[in-house]
């Protein structure tokens, strides 16, 4: 699974987290009320301190928009479930403490390393991003 191995490459194996999938709207609403910043965002991170689930430690949620990633994805002609699967591996180094704002580019280089690892090579899609029920 993706984010096993991912969790488990950043020396995290036993942790846990959330995945939550939300509309532009919502995006905007939480990016407004927990940044200040009144726009939809791709993809926010949420800590909640020190806190087990079934023994496991929790990281906290990561809230993804699969409508904003479409977008994005066909903007920069790229695959829209790989942009969502790179968000999603965006907001759990956000968990995991990395700021690309303040940290000279540590994390969008480990990001870069960790995109060309392949995590999600052989996984099936994270959000049905066709619109299929």
């Amino acid at each position: 699974m993706f984010c096993a191995d991912l969790l488990q490459s950043l020396r995290h194996p036993h942790t846990t987290l959330s995945v939550v999938f939300a509309g532009p709207r919502t995006m905007r609403v939480l990016n407004r009320q927990y940044r200040g910043r009144d726009y939809a965002t791709d993809v926010l991170s949420f800590s909640y301190g020190p806190i087990r689930i079934e023994r496991a430690p929790f990281l906290g949620e990561v809230i993804l928009s699969p409508e904003i990633a479409v977008r994005q994805a066909l903007r920069w002609r790229s695959d829209p479930d790989r942009e969502l699967r790179m968000l999603l591996m965006h907001g759990i180094l956000h968990l995991l403490g990395y700021d690309h704002e303040t940290d000279s580019g540590q994390m969008k280089r480990l990001q870069r390393t960790l995109l060309r690892r392949r995590f999600f090579a052989d996984c099936l899609p994270l959000a049905d991003l066709k619109g299929n029920r």
